[in-house]
């Protein structure tokens, strides 16, 4: 096989982007972004009135999950230690001075709940200080670091939302298995039911009518595809169903903030789709947009008064460019790419695809093909099947550099979006209950052997890779259908159903009733825990096996790599296993991400044997 892009070098696929995560201050007057500072993404601001560039703060151990403004003068951001999810908010002044650790407490978990874009000094968060499997409701001065308790968890509070004044209006109640949404009418009074619902009904808020009387929620009540509806507090009914698709579910809602008024609603079927609810929001997009024809474009943050706008571009091709949109003088400017190094002409479409399950699902997903000669057919390739984690989420089109990456190399890539993905409805979400090595890995097989048919794929070289739940896949892959696969890398995966969910964080005991039903209980579904739980079948596997793992994960512990690597090399098998000590649960340090795709890349080549050319 001939692959005629030009071979990119690893690093540029997996590197910290020049810049990115850019922000408005609420006036407009300055704009901030995350940059590298000694290989780490770190926030730095521009003074838009005499372009001066400051860098504000110095992480060194890890990247700066992501930051915002909460007024001119102050920004907040999140940071975790080592990967272990124990976020801590942290407030630095614009000019990088009185930094200040506002949540300094060891083994507790930051959430914000509403960060009050309308008020400089206090928001609302979240925190497990108290009982580490609960979270208490608190206001916190961003500027001295105080905290008031505003709403105690009685344990079983697993959500809190707020109104367009801050008041903390919304909680969300479960027993395990069914949701309640409460609600009151001021932070005086107690909260109140307001409808209760099996957790495989969802009355999912999004935020208040601008009245503060009802909600406007994303909702699947008596229908199987969820719906953007007003929902009445008061009588726990749907109001309005305001809009609805017959082919994915519907969640997305966009207001303005300084008008009131609703703008937009947005939803995915293969790619993102719009539709507008606003003339004036229609008119700033579409003369943002014509501009940046052949681009994805979005508006990712806006200033207080709305008349300067942030706008990001992407494509399946591309992670884009920022620009700024001064919407007075109609002036779009770019302020960088976020990738500059790539150039999107030497990367590879990412098509949507679609086959029947062998029990009569169509199944959704996408094929990334390399790119070849004109004369030559796009046959008998070599394939990375990549799964996605959750796995109660969904693969959407854009760029995802770990596709281009192996398409870049030879391979064509195939996702695929089993049952249980999120967004094609309720019906095909629950075909995913006690399905683990079962239904949901039938769908990734059938898919492996639609490429065969189409001749798209070579039967002798089809590899599997993926990461937490498509890390647990790729074992089930090998485990279960050894025939198919030639190889296969596990990425923080599931190996052990059994010690899994015994060792899920405490903040996921309230769902813990839940889990049972979706995956299966470790007693009453003892045998269907173990047919699905690749380590109690590593006599099956026959393909070699590269595992990586962060050794502070708090959702898949490292006991569920240790385990598989365990029960293979005692059967005799060499499997390369790396850990990294200051990782969670996936490589956020850019060292420990170039170190993990140097030996799949090297241990891709040795198994799925490209012939590459150039």
């Amino acid at each position: 096989m001939f692959n005629i892009s030009p071979r990119i070098p690893l690093q540029d696929f997996f590197r910290n982007p020049e810049k990115s995560g850019y922000q408005l201050s609420p006036s407009g007057t300055f704009i901030s972004w995350l940059a590298p500072f000694e290989n780490r993404m770190n926030i730095h601001v521009q003074d838009r009135r005499d372009g001066r560039i400051m860098r504000v703060t110095g992480e060194t151990a890890r990247d700066i999950a992501g930051h915002f403004w909460k007024s001119d003068s102050r920004i907040i951001y999140v940071k975790d230690f080592g990967g272990d999810e124990n976020f801590h908010i942290v407030s630095v002044s614009v000019s990088g001075e009185e930094l200040r650790d506002l949540t300094p407490f060891d083994g507790v978990r930051a959430q914000i709940i509403d960060p009050l874009e309308d008020f400089d000094d206090v928001m609302l968060i979240s925190l497990n200080k108290r009982n580490p499997e609960l979270f208490d409701a608190y206001r916190l001065n961003v500027n001295t670091g105080d905290l008031t308790l505003i709403a105690e968890n009685p344990g079983n509070i697993t959500g809190w939302m707020t109104d367009h004044t801050g008041a903390l209006r919304i909680a969300i109640a479960t027993d395990g298995v069914n949701t309640t949404l409460l609600y009151r009418d001021s932070e005086k009074d107690d909260f109140k039911p307001s409808i209760t619902t099996n957790f495989k009904e969802s009355v999912d808020p999004l935020f208040f009518t601008f009245d503060n009387k009802h909600l406007y929620a994303s909702s699947n009540l008596h229908r199987d595809k969820s719906a953007i509806v007003r929902f009445d507090l008061a009588s726990g009914t749907v109001a309005e169903t305001m809009f609805e698709h017959d082919d994915v579910d519907v969640s997305t809602l966009s207001y303005s903030r300084r008008r009131k008024v609703l703008t937009s609603i947005t939803y995915t079927t293969w790619k993102r789709e719009r539709v507008f609810l606003d003339k004036l929001a229609k008119n700033l997009y579409q003369r943002a947009a014509a501009r940046l024809s052949g681009y994805e474009v979005v508006v990712a943050d806006m200033s207080r008064e709305e008349d300067v706008m942030l706008v990001r571009t992407y494509s399946d091709r591309s992670l884009g460019a920022y620009y700024l949109f001064d919407t007075k003088k109609d002036k779009l400017t770019k302020l960088s790419d976020v990738s500059p190094w790539l150039n999107e002409k030497d990367l590879c479409d990412m098509k949507p695809i679609q086959y029947q399950s062998r029990d009569g699902l169509t199944i959704h997903g996408y094929l990334t093909l390399p790119k070849l000669p004109r004369n030559q057919p796009l046959r008998r390739l070599p394939v990375v099947v990549n799964p996605h984690g959750g796995p109660w989420v969904r693969d959407t089109w854009g760029y995802n550099p770990e596709v281009q990456f192996l398409a870049n190399r030879g391979y064509a890539v195939l996702q695929v979006n089993y049952r249980g993905s999120t967004g094609y409805g309720r019906a095909f979400w629950e075909r995913s209950f006690k399905q683990w090595g079962r239904g949901m890995q039938n769908d990734i097989s059938d898919g492996v052997q639609w490429l065969i048919h189409e001749g798209i794929a070579d039967p002798k070289r089809v590899g599997i890779y993926g990461g937490s739940y498509g890390g647990y896949a790729t074992l089930a892959g090998l485990a279960f259908t050894p025939e198919l696969y030639a190889c296969g890398v596990d990425y923080v995966g599931v190996s052990n159903l059994f010690t899994f969910l015994n060792t899920i964080p405490p903040y996921w005991k309230p769902y813990l009733a839940m889990m049972h039903e979706m995956v299966g209980h470790p007693e009453s579904d003892k045998d269907l825990f173990h047919d699905a739980s690749p380590v109690f079948h590593v006599d099956k596997i026959q393909a070699p096996l590269l595992v990586a793992q962060g050794a502070k994960d708090p959702r898949v512990n490292i006991e569920e790599s240790n385990q598989i690597v365990e029960a293979l090399k005692k059967r005799g098998i060499d499997v390369p296993y790396l850990v990294k000590e200051n990782e969670g649960h996936g490589f956020r340090n850019e060292e420990n991400r170039f170190e993990f795709y140097e030996a799949m890349e090297t241990f891709l080549a040795k198994y799925l044997a490209v012939d590459d050319e150039n």
